[in-house]
C-alpha cells in the first residue's frame, strides 16, 4: 500500500509582511516624503556652479540638471494645480491632472536662484496640506489624470485622488535626482549618497545592515 503522503506543513505568517504592517503610518507621511525630497533638490541645487547646472551632458544625452529639476517641479505642481481645493462646491466634475502638457524652457532650466525660488514655492503649497485640519481629507480628492499613451498623442483618462498622486510626483523625481547626480559626476561633484535612491532600496540595505538577533553582524 502506498503510504499517504505526508501533510504540507503549516507556512506561518510572513515576518517580512509583518514587518511590512508595521511600518504603516498616515496618508500625511505623503506630504512630509514629497517635502523631504525637495528640500534634498534644494541642497543639490545650492552646491551646484552655475556653468554646470545648465550644461549639457555626454552621460545622459541632450539633459541638464535644470532640465530634470523643471521636469520634476511640473509634476509636484500639475498634481497641485488639480487638487480641487479651489474648485467650485458645485463642480461634479473632479479636476484634471495632465503630466504631458508643460512648459519648457522657463528660467529655472537655466538660473539656480529661480529654481531654488520655485523649489521653495511648490514646498510652501505642499505644506500648507500638511498644516490643514482635513489634511487626510484632501489627499483623498477624487482626481482625473490624463495621460498620452502613444506616440500619434493617443490618450486617455483614468482615476486617482490627490494623495496618489503626489506619492507618484515624488517616486517620478528620485529617479530623476539620480540622473542629476549623474550629470553632477561628469562635473566632479559628488552628491549626497543617498540622493536618487529609492525608498525601498536604501529600507533594503538598511535591514541587510541590522544582524539578526543573537547573530553576528554580516560581512
Amino acid at each position: 500500500m502506498t503510504p499517504a503522503p505526508a501533510a504540507a506543513a503549516q507556512t506561518p505568517p510572513s515576518a517580512a509582511g509583518a514587518a511590512r504592517r508595521s511600518t504603516l503610518r498616515g496618508p500625511e507621511v505623503v506630504l512630509q516624503a514629497a517635502c523631504a525630497l525637495l528640500e534634498q533638490c534644494a541642497a543639490f541645487v545650492r552646491e551646484i556652479p552655475d556653468a554646470a547646472y545648465a550644461a549639457e551632458a555626454t552621460t545622459v544625452q541632450g539633459g541638464t540638471i535644470g532640465k530634470h529639476l523643471r521636469h520634476v517641479l511640473d509634476h509636484y505642481a500639475a498634481a497641485l494645480d488639480a487638487s480641487g481645493l479651489d474648485a467650485a462646491a458645485s463642480d461634479p466634475h473632479p479636476p484634471e491632472i495632465d503630466y504631458d502638457h508643460r512648459e519648457r524652457d522657463v528660467p529655472m532650466e537655466s538660473s539656480r536662484a529661480a529654481a531654488l525660488a520655485r523649489l521653495g514655492a511648490v514646498r510652501a503649497r505642499i505644506e500648507s496640506i500638511d498644516g490643514a485640519p482635513s489634511c487626510a481629507a484632501v489627499l483623498d480628492t477624487p482626481v482625473r489624470v490624463r495621460v498620452m499613451v502613444a506616440g500619434d498623442g493617443a490618450e486617455t483618462s483614468l482615476r486617482s485622488t490627490l494623495g496618489r498622486e503626489l506619492a507618484f510626483a515624488t517616486h517620478h523625481a528620485v529617479h530623476h535626482q539620480a540622473m542629476m547626480k549623474t550629470i553632477a559626476g561628469e562635473f566632479g561633484i559628488q552628491a549626497a549618497p543617498d540622493f536618487g535612491r529609492a525608498p525601498s532600496t536604501l529600507c533594503h540595505e538598511r535591514a541587510r545592515a541590522v544582524p539578526p538577533a543573537g547573530g553576528p553582524a554580516p560581512r
